[in-house]
């Protein structure tokens, strides 16, 4: 054994006897053999372990997947990061488990033609967020199709004008106004793109905002971009929530999804034509329309579960500022273990989802870490737990934060960057959001490349990763997706690329580690990316969002009359 791998053994060993980190770290006997610069060899090694069929898919509040978590703290030590969290690499994060019993479970339709009771799983998907009962009953709530169910006063928009829907249940339909016009307007919500109103998270909101006592989406897979079985998979059986004192019981009581076919068959015995009313509620001036007599019960039983997880939490601490922080983030979690569907290997081991992205910021970590000077500026590597149940890691963050969240100058966050070829190009989900976008330009001028905008737009990625959480208390994030336009072979090789990895490995068994990996194409983003944390970490710019970003107004509240950001 090298004499470096025995020093990290008894560095390990030593912090697992020590109460004061909270959560111990776990022992383990091997740590790759790493370097001080940013390498593919590197990234690779970290990418083995931490996909590795020992933490059988890392799904947070098991027993193994929480050992996953203890061997990236162990290696941010072994990589010269310091605890981030008063002595601890630990947040932790409570969370609540709300798994539906669907052998005592129903939802029943009542219409003028008898009772309609689309099958679960094939037919439609429901649950309930809440968890202070595990029985919750809602009696013939009245239907009510309420269109896209968004308020918007920027778009002069609202859905719920004129309408009263406490007690009733609310049939939506997914993403936003516009968004399926054969040339949508970029400047109304957001085009092609998926704004934060199209998201089903926001729609359940605004419905429990408004009173519904359920609230049903309509599933159509072009504008989902995914099919229904995706949509099941994603929604069936167990829901995860962060724990709180009155078990979300602001929340609407039973949500769900319906098939666009079982939707029709409801508009139908309703009397209503249901492509007329989506063509109406797509135009300015659309009122809700009643279903005609149309009612919804249901009988949800379910099993609570709670439990704590945790987001890992290294930092270099600046040598001028310390208490400014600039963050690279990443998930740690993936989706466990499934034999009941893929047999006794199912092991779901998320090697580029996300492990290559934990890989990729230890790697910078370990780069500042030995960086001589130490940078002015602390950096700050976070492992979030609970990406895949709703980015609720980071969003516990987000509501806990470690450090003032004017303290925080900004953060680049990786997830599922796929392995390719060097590229002309770095493309930034959600681009056209953030100042963070022009200093990673500036950087990318020295490898001969540009910054492009997100190819797949209506892919919805901006919101679907952990930055989201950052971005909506204020602080500028990015969020870089790898190169596009391939040096050998242009953007034609770039989304096969794409293609092939989310046809075929993302949120499968199959998404697994693969030693030959070409690495050459992420190695060079982490060097921009690093370059961009070092230049901010070096001066005393304060990045912001673009003056039309939704998120602006929430960074100009908490920057306004700032003293660490006025300080020399």
């Amino acid at each position: 054994m090298h004499a470096g791998r025995k020093f990290a053994l008894l560095i390990v060993f030593t912090l697992s006897a020590t109460p004061a980190l909270g959560y111990a770290l776990w022992p383990w006997p091997w740590h790759p053999r790493t370097t001080a610069d940013i390498n593919g060899h590197d990234v690779l090694a970290r990418d083995r372990m931490i996909s590795a069929d020992v933490f059988e898919g890392r799904m947070p509040g098991t027993e193994q997947g929480e050992k996953a978590a203890r061997w990236i703290a162990a290696d941010m030590r072994y990589a010269g990061l310091r605890a981030g969290n008063d002595g601890s690499y630990f947040q932790d994060v409570p969370i609540a488990n709300v798994t539906l019993d669907v052998s005592q479970s129903s939802v029943t339709f009542q219409t003028p033609q008898g009772s309609f009771e689309p099958k679960y799983g094939s037919d439609i998907v429901y649950w309930t967020p809440r968890f202070h009962d595990p029985d919750v009953t809602v009696s013939r709530a009245p239907l009510v199709f309420v269109g896209y169910g968004i308020v918007a006063p920027e778009y002069h928009w609202n859905d719920y004008a004129g309408v009263d829907v406490k007690g009733k249940t609310v049939v939506i339909l997914i993403n936003d106004p516009g968004n399926e016009d054969a040339n949508p307007d970029p400047k109304f919500f957001k085009g092609k793109a998926i704004s934060d109103y199209g998201r089903a998270a926001y729609k359940f909101a605004e419905a429990a905002r408004q009173g519904a006592a359920a609230a049903i989406i309509v599933h159509e897979t072009v504008p989902a971009a995914h099919g229904w079985p995706l949509a099941h998979d994603l929604n069936a059986s167990t829901k995860t929530w962060l724990a709180n004192d009155d078990g979300n019981a602001f929340m609407v009581p039973v949500q769900g999804w319906i098939r666009f076919e079982d939707a029709k068959i409801l508009f139908k015995r309703a009397g209503l034509d249901y492509l007329q009313l989506k063509a109406a509620a797509n135009r300015p001036g659309f009122k809700a329309v009643p279903m005609n007599g149309e009612t919804l019960s249901a009988a949800l039983h379910s099993r609570i579960l709670h439990f704590t997880t945790h987001n890992i939490v290294g930092v270099v601490r600046g040598r001028v500022h310390p208490d400014e922080y600039i963050l690279y983030t990443a998930h740690w979690d993936h989706l466990g273990m499934k034999p009941d569907v893929h047999g006794p290997a199912g092991i779901y081991s998320g090697a580029i989802d996300n492990g290559i992205g934990v890989s990729s910021i230890l790697e910078i970590g370990e780069a500042f870490a030995n960086a001589e000077p130490a940078p002015e500026r602390s950096i700050a590597i976070i492992c979030w737990t609970m990406e895949e149940q709703g980015l609720l890691g980071s969003q516990y963050f987000a509501e806990h934060p470690l450090w003032p969240l004017d303290h925080i100058v900004g953060g680049i966050n990786l997830d599922a960057n796929v392995p390719e070829g060097p590229a002309h190009d770095m493309t930034i989900a959600g681009s056209g959001e953030s100042q963070l976008e022009d200093l990673l330009a500036d950087v990318l001028k020295a490898q001969k490349r540009v910054v492009t905008s997100d190819p797949e737009p209506e892919q919805d990625m901006f919101y679907r990763s952990d930055h989201i959480s950052l971005a909506k208390v204020g602080i500028p994030m990015l969020d870089p997706e790898g190169g596009y336009d391939l040096i050998n072979g242009g953007k034609k090789a770039g989304q096969a690329v794409r293609d092939d990895y989310r046809l075929h490995h993302y949120h499968q068994p199959t998404d697994k580690f693969n030693p030959d990996w070409d690495m050459s194409g992420p190695v060079e983003d982490l060097q921009a990316l690093y370059e961009l944390g070092n230049r901010l970490a070096n001066s005393r710019q304060w990045p912001n969002w673009y003056p039309d970003s939704q998120f602006r107004p929430a960074r100009d509240r908490e920057m306004k009359g700032s003293k660490i950001a006025s300080a020399p």
